[in-house]
């Protein structure tokens, strides 16, 4: 066979395969053309409501090695718990949460920073309150734990 039988044979076989062609190449420019959504479990940020008792029982632990403090009790409030932020990909005014997938399968969105519960205030009771240096160190010691200012702290005598 020729080039000229050849091109006139290629040309027959266009004209009578022509729609099924078309289709194909169609097929296959569905195929790569990127997905218009893609289904992604949404994860949102954690919120804890209650303050962190771990936390509490440190600080009594702590205030009460504080000289002339005695037993203390600490009660914290907050005003948001801690969050957790996650990963985001932003594509045409789109935002989707990064999402890793491990070896079993289970997807768990990939952590950008960890922000720390942000507290409203604090009351410390301790048998040591009737001495001012005690309360002193007791709000500053307070203060630098939890990041309160000292107006927000409350040192009381306990009974």
């Amino acid at each position: 066979m020729d080039w000229v039988e050849l091109k006139s044979r290629a040309g027959e076989l266009f004209k009578k395969y022509r729609y099924v062609l078309l289709v194909l190449l169609a097929g296959l420019l569905l195929m790569l053309l990127p997905g218009g959504s893609k289904k992604q479990t949404s994860v949102e940020p954690t919120v804890q409501t209650e303050p962190q008792a771990e936390l509490q029982e440190s600080l009594e632990d702590i205030l009460s090695q504080i000289q002339g403090a005695g037993r203390v009790k600490v009660l914290l409030t907050q005003r948001e718990g801690e969050r957790t932020v996650y990963q985001t990909d932003t594509d045409d005014n789109r935002r989707d949460t990064v999402i890793l997938t491990d070896e079993n399968r289970a997807q768990t969105g990939l952590v950008q920073q960890i922000n720390p519960p942000a507290y409203q205030g604090a009351v410390v009771v301790c048998q040591g309150a009737g001495s001012a240096s005690v309360r002193l160190a007791i709000v500053d010691a307070v203060a630098s734990a939890t990041g309160l200012s000292t107006d927000k702290i409350t040192v009381l005598k306990m009974k």
